[in-house]
């Protein structure tokens, strides 16, 4: 059985936070089960962007304090790293509070700038991944739960895509992301070449709608903790009642009969999950949006079935990091205005997951349209 384990939290104050994480991994065999002293233990929170944590970007720094302190009193060594989504980490760990919280434990931040070459484990032959997650004694896994515009959902196994250095996400989406079923193997592949060897979900503010960096906070109360990140996955969106056919992870574990997708092979404790649930999660606009037409189509015609991202003029600075991190290149400055190139566009939506002014919205195809007027 692969345990999975809630505890209700009310908020982020300090003592509330290390109580309920005291009782969370409690019935997991509480942190001394996890590290071991002397241990050089990476904690890999989600820091996708320069957001404050009320804005439920990132993973909330008093979570990281906690864990960090725990960690400590295990007798290892923590540190954290990540590579952001977009600018430095020590600046995106400022602005989220996660640079404090570290000022003041005296714990080490480290950014995935070196990649090691390893082989993957199925379809994908390679991998470049960092070096610190590699190479450290023991990962653990801080996911924030929010939604995502191309996954629906980002938690513990998605994550774990900040193992990927700098551009190299970009070459992956290019790679794959114009699949999502695709997307959600290569991200499953990267799990299998290194299991967390904990996962403790921040989901007492989630974010609901246009995730992963364009919703809204939405209060769920919960930490979610379980070794398989596939089945706090699992869980996370039972709890916030998102339907599996969006769930594109889940359904890719399902294929591959990884561990932990079987909801029958799950065990549960702490807050019940039946008291957790939550019946009007907002969903990201593209969550009905499938990707599945044939190849043979040409990217003109697939245009018309489609879902695809638009600028929105009052809102764009024209600052370029939705068109310099446009996997196809697809993006360009033509008199003054941001212009896609609709035939070379892959719908991998990284330009509205990167925006911080959230100046893309999402247009349907002309097709599309006319068929949900037909259902």
């Amino acid at each position: 059985m692969n345990h999975v384990v809630l505890e209700k939290t009310s908020d982020y104050s300090r003592t509330e936070i290390r109580n309920a994480l005291f009782r969370l991994l409690a019935p997991l065999g509480g942190m001394g089960a996890f590290v071991q002293p002397g241990e050089r233990v990476l904690l890999k929170p989600n820091l996708l962007s320069a957001k404050t944590p009320e804005a439920a970007v990132t993973t909330n720094p008093e979570v990281v304090r906690a864990v960090i302190e725990m960690v400590r009193d295990a007798g290892a060594v923590p540190f954290v790293g990540d590579s952001p989504g977009i600018g430095g980490l020590q600046r995106v760990a400022e602005k989220c509070g996660i640079s404090r919280v570290l000022a003041e434990t005296g714990t080490e931040l480290v950014e995935f700038t070196e990649s090691v070459q390893v082989t993957g484990p199925g379809l994908f032959k390679r991998f470049e991944l960092a070096r610190p997650y590699l190479q450290a004694d023991r990962v653990i896994n801080l996911p924030k739960l929010k939604t995502h515009g191309m996954m629906t959902m980002t938690c513990a196994v998605k994550n774990l895509f900040g193992a990927v250095v700098g551009a190299g996400k970009i070459a992956w989406h290019l790679r794959a992301g114009e699949d999502r079923e695709l997307f959600a193997r290569m991200l499953l592949e990267i799990y299998q070449l290194r299991m967390p060897d904990l996962n403790i979900v921040d989901a007492i503010t989630a974010m609901e709608g246009d995730g992963p960096s364009g919703g809204d906070p939405r209060h769920v109360g919960l930490l979610i903790a379980g070794t398989n990140a596939v089945s706090v996955d699992v869980v996370a969106a039972e709890i916030l009642g998102i339907p599996k056919k969006f769930l594109y992870l889940e359904r890719v574990a399902e294929k591959l009969a990884l561990a932990g997708v079987d909801r029958s092979s799950i065990h549960l404790s702490g807050y019940p999950v039946s008291d957790a649930l939550i019946r009007d999660f907002q969903l990201p606009p593209i969550s009905d949006v499938q990707f599945g037409l044939p190849r043979f189509l040409s990217r003109h015609i697939r245009h018309y079935f489609t879902a695809y991202p638009y600028p929105i003029p009052e809102k764009c600075k024209l600052c370029g990091i939705c068109r310099d991190a446009c996997p196809p290149g697809a993006m360009e400055f033509r008199d003054g205005a941001l212009f896609i190139d609709y035939p070379r566009c892959i719908r991998c939506f990284c330009c509205r997951e990167l925006c911080p002014e959230h100046a893309l919205g999402i247009r349907e195809g002309r097709l599309l349209r006319m068929i949900r007027k037909c259902i």
